[in-house]
């Protein structure tokens, strides 16, 4: 019985993930937002209790990838559908300008291509020994985290989404860049604490630094750059 506990958080992962693709789908981003969140905490907690309970496995390890194709794969790409589809509907009632109906289809559709690029970097993830403390690549909750702090902002400070995200050619080109991280040589670092000392973990202390800072600063919409800093912290790191 033992063993079977980490799979069955791992199987609530993939129903937190299953659940927020049916509330998106029925116009609750915000709750649908949520449960990413809640899937990621499944995610943190299934390896957790493998490793403690030693009841680590392949089966495990697949059925992990399984989970997060749906809930960091599938589900960012349902926001961002939705985000883009909102930003365009706006942008055609408090524009001048108007777009061809054709260009707005390829943007509101633009994240079908973010569940490709997510199960490849699962895949080379699982194949790839090089990415034990640290990442090759940005890892895909990182992009269902980005998705997730735009609805966020979208919800909480709508004003400053539309002046800062409120463009759908600058979200089509989110998806565009992040898919493509998902697959890059970039190294990252881990967001996950492997002891409490700053020599060790002194990207993730700057980088939890920065996004105080900015949630201080700008709110929920500070929250919208926590990827986008990630990343640029990890460039700045591989430099030094």
């Amino acid at each position: 019985m033992r063993k079977h506990i980490p799979n069955l958080i791992t199987c609530l992962n993939v129903t937190s993930g299953t659940v927020a693709v049916f509330l998106a789908y029925n116009g609750e981003l915000l709750l649908a937002a949520l449960c990413v969140l809640l899937a990621m905490v499944f995610d943190f907690f299934d390896g957790l209790t493998a490793r403690l309970l030693h009841v680590k496995s392949e089966m495990g390890k697949e059925l992990d990838s399984l989970a997060d194709a749906v809930s960091f794969g599938l589900v960012p790409a349902v926001l961002a559908h939705f985000l883009i589809k909102e930003v365009v509907l706006i942008r055609s009632f408090t524009s001048f300008y108007l777009l061809q109906p054709w260009f707005e289809n390829i943007l509101v559709y633009s994240p079908l291509i973010i569940p490709g690029f997510s199960i490849y970097r699962l895949a080379k993830f699982n194949l790839d020994s090089r990415q034990t403390h640290s990442f090759i690549g940005m890892p895909t909750p990182a992009n269902a985290l980005f998705w997730v702090s735009l609805v966020f902002c979208f919800t909480f400070e709508r004003e400053v989404f539309f002046s800062i995200w409120g463009n759908p050619f600058i979200l089509a080109l989110c998806v565009l860049v992040l898919s493509i991280l998902l697959v890059s040589e970039i190294p990252m670092f881990s967001l996950k604490l492997t002891s409490f000392s700053f020599r060790e973990n002194r990207l993730l202390y700057i980088f939890l630094g920065l996004l105080v800072i900015m949630v201080i600063l700008w709110g929920w919409c500070g929250l919208s750059f926590m990827i986008p800093l990630y990343v640029l912290v990890s460039l700045c790191g591989k430099k030094n």
